[in-house]
């Protein structure tokens, strides 16, 4: 039985790249037949990267079944993985993010979370040196992932050893890490096909704090002025995502990925009080820049208090 490997929804480069990868070696290296799949579209960015590397774009999928065999990576979180994922059987989670819980599986099994900017550099250190027999395609994926997912190494989640990865996967390919760098970000800072409900679901994660539940969304960019010029209608379209996604409320943080800063906007009184007590800052309008703020993982999450 072929092995389906996905990450999770709303598909960003790290999501779209690991499944191939992974794929790529349990299929070429493991003789075990795998396939990536994406749970949605994936987003500007890893559409560069699959254009840029001649990577297909892995078939998009709603569900599993019960006879599926799946490895998740890039999340093991239930609230971002198919309705049916718990039926299916889990062979093995490959991720980056703390264990949410949730998840079950057949019997034991093969389970990697380390501390790293990018699911990808754990991969590159599970395939070791059969890493030496992977195409041009495969390596650069792996580059693009981590670029992304380290924001060129600005994100304070990034180690010494996923910029150490970086940059010998470029040297190997002959890349110029921010020539590279520069093209993935103007990839992901267009956004002028997508409309406002989508920009705030393309890369967000459900959190409950203090009995509220939050869809926290986080848009990276090198041109902010393009986003926040749709401040007022992303706004606007709040509220009705907020109620189709069963959510109390969407924070949208907008990560100036060249100023190293975050513009939160501030729709209604709950954004602001969650904006004061859970970074210090003074709100006295419709939105309130943060400096330093980059990684929704690290920097966001941890901090948010209602």
């Amino acid at each position: 039985m072929t092995i389906k490997v996905f990450g999770h929804k709303s598909p960003d480069t790290d999501s779209t790249g690991s499944p191939i990868i992974w794929a790529w070696y349990l299929t070429e290296i493991k003789g075990t037949p795998a396939v990536p799949v994406l749970l949605g579209e994936p987003n500007t960015e890893a559409a560069f990267m699959l254009k840029h590397w001649d990577l297909a774009r892995p078939e998009i999928i709603a569900d599993v079944t019960a006879g599926d065999k799946v490895v998740i990576v890039d999340t093991n979180n239930p609230a971002e993985l198919v309705p049916s994922v718990n039926e299916a059987e889990i062979i093995g989670i490959i991720d980056h993010h703390m264990l949410v819980g949730g998840l079950k599986t057949r019997a034991p099994i093969e389970i990697t979370i380390r501390p790293l900017a990018c699911t990808a550099t754990l991969m590159h250190d599970l395939i070791g040196a059969d890493l030496a027999k992977a195409p041009r395609g495969i390596k650069g994926a792996m580059l693009s992932c981590i670029l992304s997912d380290t924001l060129e190494f600005r994100s304070p989640t990034t180690t010494a050893h996923d910029r150490a990865v970086a940059e010998q996967l470029a040297a190997d390919l002959g890349v110029s890490i921010p020539e590279f760098a520069a093209a993935l970000f103007e990839a992901k800072s267009d956004v002028s096909a997508y409309s406002d409900e989508a920009l705030l679901r393309m890369d967000s994660k459900e959190y409950n704090i203090g009995g509220k539940e939050l869809r926290v969304s986080v848009l990276e960019t090198t041109a902010p002025k393009l986003l926040l010029d749709r401040k007022a209608s992303l706004m606007a379209a709040m509220p009705g995502v907020a109620a189709a996604d069963q959510a109390d409320q969407v924070l949208l943080f907008i990560i100036d990925i060249l100023r190293e800063e975050a513009t939160l906007l501030v729709p209604n009184d709950l954004v602001k009080t969650i904006a004061e007590a859970s970074f210090g800052a003074v709100v006295s309008g419709d939105s309130v820049v943060l400096p330093g703020i980059m990684s929704r993982k690290k920097q966001i999450l941890p901090m948010l208090k209602v």
